[in-house]
């Protein structure tokens, strides 16, 4: 009896350790659930535009994502991997991996709802779409939209020069371009509300043109026929700078209408 018990504690440990395994060649596929992000939107706000992570690093961590450069120089856009900066002349422009960003989201981008509209939906009644669609509120998607757009509009920051400007100033005279009748991509993200101060809750979204030569944050668009694609994010990573000028921010203001100003 004793060696049929010992007998049926290896064969039970066997089954533990075999579980194990399994679990650790699940872990990857998890770590890929993860938006990781450089700094705060608040800081951004405040004028802390110098560069701490590179494209590089981000590419480590994702492969799908928004953001801006060193010295706010233009709209980040990562699509499948590669990174392009949008200028303020609305072109868009592939990075080397030593450029560096004071503030950006990615992930590893794999959809869990893919959906066909074909509807001409404004931006706004496609937030409500996706709103509809989603389980709840309280974790981050992100969201890819790709096919054909009768309309859309966007803005780009000019490079800035040292001493800063907070944000809400420099998208004062930030210049803005319309596509119609564009094939392209819209990208971005949908942060839950408790996010504030941290990123943008709600979307924000990027475009980039189909032969990925012109974009920009989106501030309005029109959909012809696309691809609605959606990743469920529930877990998040956060970088902030040791050293620089985000030492000094005061983040003890609340900048959520200077966020609206902005981002619209």
């Amino acid at each position: 009896m004793k060696n049929l018990c010992a007998y049926c504690c290896l064969v039970g440990l066997y089954y533990v350790l075999l579980g194990c395994t399994s679990l650790s060649k699940e872990a990857p596929h998890q770590q890929d659930e993860v938006l990781y992000q450089v700094s705060t939107i608040d800081a951004l706000l405040s004028g802390d535009y110098d560069g701490t992570v590179t494209c590089g690093e981000l590419r480590q961590h994702g492969d799908f994502g928004i953001g801006t450069f060193n010295g706010l120089d233009g709209e980040m856009l990562q699509l499948d991997g590669e990174i392009f900066k949008i200028r303020s002349d609305g072109k868009a422009y592939a990075v080397p991996d030593s450029t560096r960003t004071p503030f950006a989201s990615v992930t590893h981008f794999s959809a869990d709802t893919v959906i066909e509209l074909s509807g001409r939906l404004s931006y706004e009644q496609l937030c409500a779409y996706i709103d509809s669609l989603v389980p709840t509120e309280n974790i981050f998607y992100a969201i890819k939209v790709e096919g054909e757009f009768a309309y859309v509009k966007a803005r780009s920051v000019p490079r800035q020069s040292k001493p800063y400007l907070p944000l809400v100033e420099v998208v004062k005279t930030q210049p803005t371009f319309e596509f119609e009748h564009e094939t392209g991509t819209l990208l971005g993200f949908r942060t839950p509300p408790y996010m504030k101060g941290l990123n943008v809750p709600g979307y924000h979204l990027h475009f980039l043109t189909s032969d990925h030569a012109r974009g920009g944050h989106v501030m309005a668009c029109t959909l012809g026929k696309v691809k609605l694609s959606i990743d469920y994010t529930s877990a998040f990573h956060m970088v902030l700078p040791a050293t620089g000028t985000f030492q000094r921010v005061d983040l003890t203001q609340d900048k959520q209408e200077e966020l609206e100003k902005v981002e619209k």
